[in-house]
C-alpha cells in the first residue's frame, strides 16, 4: 500500500476504524475482528483508530489484544474526551480539562497494553475549556513520551489554528464522504495551510454508500442506525437511496463496487487524506483496501459528485443532541 502523510507522521494510504468491532453497529465477533486487524496489517494498513468511549473501553482492549506481538507494524490512534453515562449508554458529555486529559491517557495506555500512543486525538472539543489548556496538557504527554503525535476530531478551523499554535497538530479527524462535505469550506483549507493531515471517518456514509442496505430492517436491533441516525430515518432513507443507486450505476460501468468508488472519491482529495473505513470482517476490509488502487479523472469525480449531490442529502449527520457536540 502506498504511504501518505499526516503532518510528519507517515501511514498507509488507508486506515482501519475499529469502533464497530465493539459498539454501535450490532453484535461483534472478537475472533473475526482480531483476524481483520491482522489481515489489515498484512495488506499494509498501518493506522488503526479506536477511542476510549467505544464499548466503554472494550474496543481499546480488543485492539490491544489484536496488536500484541505486532506493535511495530501499527500506528496506533485513540481518542479521549467523550464521556458516556454509565446508566444511559447514549448519554454524552465532553471533558477537555488538563486533569482529565492525563487520566484518560493513563487509562487508554493500560487498556491498549502499550507504553505510548502514536496519535492521541481529542474526540470532541470541550466548549467549557480553552483549547489552549487541553493542548498544553497533551504537550506534556508528548514530552513524557506517552504520546507521539496530537490530533483533533470535529474541530472548527479557528480551534485548529489556536491548538496548533500551542503544539503542532498532526491530524484532524472528521466525517468526510460523498454525503458529508461541510469541512471542505474552512477546515480543509486551514489544515493545508498549517500542514495538518485529514482523517475522514465514515467515508462510506456509515455503510449506506456501499449499496448493501435498503431499509432499516437490514440493521440489527441494537444498531444505532435504526434509531439515532436521521439520514436513515423513514422518508430520509428512501430519498438517500436514490443517490446510492446512481452511484451503483457508475460503479458497475467501471467494474467496481459502489463502496470502492465512494472510497476512491475520498482518496482523490490528496496525499494528506487518509480515510479510516470501519469494518469487522476481512472480506469487507479487502474490498475497501482495493479502492486505494482506483484512479479517478476530473470527469470521474464530477460524475460521482453529480450522482450523490451533498446538498441534497436528506437528514442531518446526527440527532440534535449529537450535533450539539460538533464545532
Amino acid at each position: 500500500m502506498p504511504t501518505r502523510h499526516l503532518g510528519k507522521l507517515d501511514v498507509g494510504a488507508q486506515g482501519l476504524g475499529c469502533m464497530g468491532m465493539s459498539d454501535f453497529y450490532g453484535s461483534g465477533d472478537e475472533t473475526e475482528s482480531i483476524a481483520t486487524v491482522h489481515r489489515a496489517l498484512d495488506l499494509g494498513v498501518t493506522l488503526l483508530d479506536t477511542s476510549d468511549m467505544y464499548g466503554y473501553g472494550a474496543n481499546e482492549e480488543l485492539v490491544g489484544r489484536a496488536i500484541a506481538g505486532r506493535r511495530d507494524d501499527v500506528v496506533l490512534a485513540t481518542k479521549f474526551g467523550v464521556v458516556r453515562a454509565e446508566e444511559d449508554s447514549m448519554a454524552r458529555s465532553v471533558r477537555g480539562d488538563a486533569e482529565y486529559v492525563r487520566q484518560a491517557c493513563e487509562a487508554s495506555l493500560r487498556r491498549l497494553g502499550v507504553d505510548h500512543i502514536d496519535l492521541y486525538q481529542q474526540h470532541r472539543v470541550d466548549p467549557a475549556v480553552d483549547i489552549e489548556e487541553t493542548v498544553a496538557a497533551l504537550a506534556e504527554l508528548v514530552a513524557a513520551g506517552k504520546v507521539r503525535h496530537l490530533g483533533l476530531s470535529e474541530a472548527s478551523a479557528d480551534t485548529i489554528r489556536r491548538a496548533h499554535a500551542v503544539h503542532p497538530i498532526t491530524s484532524v479527524q472528521t466525517e468526510w464522504s460523498l454525503w458529508s462535505r461541510t469541512i471542505e469550506d474552512e477546515v480543509v483549507p486551514v489544515c493545508r495551510e498549517l500542514g495538518i493531515g485529514i482523517v475522514p471517518y465514515s467515508p462510506l456514509g456509515r455503510g449506506i454508500l456501499t449499496g448493501r442496505y435498503r431499509s432499516t430492517d437490514d440493521f440489527e436491533k441494537d444498531d444505532f442506525r435504526r434509531t439515532s441516525q436521521p439520514r436513515f430515518a423513514e422518508g430520509n432513507l428512501e430519498r438517500n437511496l436514490e443517490f446510492v443507486r446512481a452511484l451503483e450505476e457508475l460503479a458497475r460501468a467501471r467494474g467496481v463496487t459502489a463502496g470502492q468508488l465512494a472510497l476512491a472519491w475520498v482518496h482523490s482529495h490528496g496525499d494528506d487524506v487518509v480515510p479510516i473505513p470501519g469494518t469487522k470482517k476481512r472480506s469487507r476490509l479487502e474490498e475497501n483496501v482495493a479502492a486505494v488502487d482506483i484512479s479517478l479523472s476530473a470527469a470521474d469525480v464530477a460524475a460521482i459528485e453529480q450522482a450523490v449531490p451533498a446538498d441534497q442529502i436528506a437528514g442531518e449527520r446526527y440527532s440534535p443532541d449529537r450535533m450539539s457536540l460538533l464545532e
